[in-house]
């Protein structure tokens, strides 16, 4: 989802709230942001589905993964650079993951 709606938004450039309307159909034609908007749809279905499954104390943390893609996809496809403070928080979110979501 994110990867679409980031390759949509280099290919559109920088679209001011204020020119919203005039550049709708710009928009609308894109498809990569289609494709964005379409897996965040299946997405949220995914979320709801694994909810009447997991608690939601498990289920809201393990979602903090999609942060550890996001910057996996923004180093390798996007060439961001990942600054060392990035990598130790990303270290916390996956501990903190894990405590959560193992059984005592």
């Amino acid at each position: 989802m994110q990867l679409f709606l980031k390759v949509a938004g280099t290919k559109l450039g920088k679209v001011e709230f204020s020119h919203l309307l005039e550049h709708s159909w710009l928009l609308i034609k894109t498809p990569e942001l289609l494709a964005g908007v379409l897996f965040s749809a299946l997405s949220a279905i995914a979320y709801f589905l694994a909810l009447t499954r997991l608690n939601l104390s498990v289920a809201g943390p393990a979602s903090a993964l999609i942060y550890i893609f996001s910057v996996v996809m923004g180093h390798f496809i996007f060439k961001e650079a990942v600054p060392f403070k990035h990598l130790v928080g990303l270290g916390f979110i996956v501990c903190g993951v894990v405590l959560v979501g193992s059984k005592n």
